[in-house]
């Protein structure tokens, strides 16, 4: 464990970006975070998981702390059910293989999803119709202020679309140090209907879907449309689908009959944010080394050389141009730093 001074970030956050930590530090065990967090009480800290979900747009005047836990294991299992513990450090894809070579069910439409486990119920992460909340049971985490463990049950996170406890009242006040899933062994729920799930499904000569074959669908699909971040840097899907009132929607919609939407409540809808930024014109378009990818206009890549506040400031004008056009306003699930 070594603290280092004026760290580049540029392989720690899946935009490439180059930015500098004022300090650095990796941690791989409770033990070290909270001997961390102890000696560095009065410095401002700022935790870092897989970089995946973010852009920084400067360097980081703070402690960086690298959360690198490692471990999954089984806690317990009935017949029909099995709790899987992983620790916040383990890679998300990693970890869905690995349950997916138990034959325990419930992650595999969430395959290829760019982070790590510890980050996952902050951002509720979601795909295919699945969200963390829906096989989420309880997670551990370390009180920054005084090293104190608590354990977050399912009812204390108050997930919500890409939200939770930990990105709001509680931002900033918990590590979150590992992660307990409730999978199935058995009577599995297969998801199929969401996306271009059943399509890959046909295209590969499946009829009747295993847990694998719907995560190998799943993968096909993300890598047909999302760039790997380690050849073109990016940070996944940049933008949340936005949630719109019916009576906003029915509205609009007439003058857009193109529009997918999703209902999502009696009073609700949701619009794929993708749609909207390609029919605004913007999907393949590059801005200097700035730009949005040609496969999906979701994703927002650095060519190389593209600065945060430049990749940022393609995103305000996506988001401007977004809402003069269609009147719905489209918000980024990317953290912005």
């Amino acid at each position: 464990m070594e603290l280092l001074a004026n760290f580049s970030l540029k392989n720690h956050n899946t935009f490439g970006i180059e930015a500098k930590a004022k300090e650095f530090i990796a941690v791989h065990s409770i033990e070290e975070l909270r001997k961390v967090l102890q000696e560095n009480a009065s410095k401002k800290k700022f935790i870092l998981g897989g970089g995946s979900n973010m852009l920084l747009t400067q360097d980081i005047d703070a402690l960086v702390i690298h959360v690198d836990l490692k471990g999954k294991k089984i806690l317990k299992e009935t017949e029909s059910h099995v709790w899987v513990e992983s620790q916040a450090g383990e890679n998300w894809h990693e970890f869905v293989l690995w349950t997916l070579e138990h034959d325990f069910g419930g992650l595999e439409n969430m395959s290829l999803i760019p982070g790590n486990v510890g980050t996952t119920p902050v951002q509720n992460i979601g795909a295919y119709g699945t969200e963390i909340k829906d096989t989420f049971d309880s997670c551990e985490a370390m009180e920054i202020a005084t090293q104190e463990m608590k354990t977050f049950v399912h009812s204390e996170c108050k997930f919500g679309y890409r939200e939770s406890i930990f990105k709001q009242e509680a931002k900033d006040q918990y590590i979150i140090t590992s992660v307990v899933f409730k999978l199935t062994k058995v009577n599995h729920t297969i998801k199929t209907s969401y996306g271009d799930i059943i399509a890959e499904l046909a295209n590969q000569n499946v009829t009747n879907p295993t847990l694998k074959d719907v995560s190998n669908a799943v993968i096909a699909i993300r890598r047909s449309k999302l760039p790997d971040p380690k050849e073109l840097g990016n940070s996944g899907s940049f933008f949340k689908n936005p949630i719109v009132l019916k009576s906003d929607f029915e509205k609009i919609h007439p003058k857009f009959p193109g529009m997918k939407f999703y209902e999502v409540s009696e009073t609700e809808v949701k619009v794929p944010a993708g749609w909207l930024i390609e029919q605004a014109g913007f999907k393949g378009k590059r801005f200097g080394d700035a730009g949005i990818h040609k496969n999906q206009a979701l994703v927002l890549v650095n060519y190389g050389g593209a600065t945060g506040q430049e990749i940022l400031a393609v995103s305000h004008d996506i988001q401007q141009t977004v809402f003069e056009k269609f009147g719905i306003r489209i918000e980024a699930e990317v953290n912005v730093i």
